[in-house]
């Protein structure tokens, strides 16, 4: 079943596309993640799917058309921002009290429990925490809504690596239960790899990619070559290569793997790597 079906999405803002009539699909159950360099039309992307932007083309998202039905829409989405937007006076027990005054579908029993395994105390003023704390409290006020779909817009940025990690290990032990879904988008793509069951590149307004993380793992390979073998590793077409330590790495598209076992050291590469590959190959 789509949660999300765009057909044609197009954005502009004045002589600049941000978004260049692209077609996407996220089903329920999935965790995408939108990769693509600053520009590339990420956040307009989000923006549209959350009704905070007109468009043009068709859209809709758990049955909804974002813009004019916002309102019914906002009910099943929760979305945290690479910028909290909580203010820095309130404490944290005012922001519990806020969310549950506003909000029918929170369960503050489960927010108390996410915020039990934090330092997080109900009396401290947000700008007493953290930005880790922060995000610590934003992600618990999130996940104890009981939403349909969580939009995630650079939700680690800034954190250190301990924080980022206990931020996905959250996502995915105490929110993610097969049947919610949820759309991030992140530079620190190395963070995710084990998260995502989808994934899709955007680039200059455009998808450049689309695979599930099944499919990446058995589509692309990545072949450190033993210099004997190297002309012969190019003859395959390879779609990119580097150089590590020395040695040429290539990556591949629906390569024989036995073939390539015969060139060098074969492996999945990273979303990183096949990242590099594909939009430094479009600059």
């Amino acid at each position: 079943m789509a949660l999300i079906e765009a057909r044609g999405l197009r954005k502009t803002y004045g002589s600049t596309v941000a978004l260049d009539g692209i077609d996407l699909r996220v089903d329920e159950g999935r965790i995408l993640g939108l990769i693509g360099p600053n520009g590339a039309g990420k956040s307009t992307a989000l923006n549209a799917i959350l009704g905070l932007t007109q468009y043009d083309g068709d859209l809709t998202v758990l049955g909804y058309e974002p813009w004019s039905q916002r309102d019914q829409l906002t009910r099943d989405v929760s979305f945290i921002a690479d910028v909290a937007v909580l203010p820095r006076w309130i404490r944290v027990s005012q922001a519990l009290d806020y969310v549950e005054g506003i909000h029918p579908r929170f369960e503050r029993a489960k927010a108390e429990g996410f915020l039990a395994k934090t330092n997080i105390k109900r009396s401290s003023k947000v700008r007493e925490l953290s930005k880790g704390m922060v995000t610590q409290l934003h992600l618990a006020l999130v996940m104890a809504i009981d939403a349909k779909l969580l939009v995630l817009d650079e939700p680690t940025l800034g954190l250190d690596i301990l924080y980022s990690k206990q931020f996905y290990d959250s996502l995915l032990n105490d929110y993610f239960d097969h049947s919610r879904t949820i759309v991030v988008t992140t530079h620190q793509v190395a963070d995710i790899q084990d998260v995502l069951t989808d994934v899709m590149f955007i680039d200059r307004g455009r998808i450049v990619l689309t695979s599930s993380m099944e499919e990446f793992e058995t589509r692309y390979s990545e072949v450190m070559v033993r210099p004997d073998n190297i002309e012969a590793a190019r003859a395959l077409g390879p779609i990119h290569e580097r150089q590590l330590f020395g040695r040429s790495v290539l990556l591949y598209d629906r390569a024989d793997r036995q073939q390539l076992s015969a060139l060098g050291d074969v492996r999945t590469p990273s979303i990183a790597d096949l990242f590099v590959a594909v939009i430094g190959g479009r600059q």
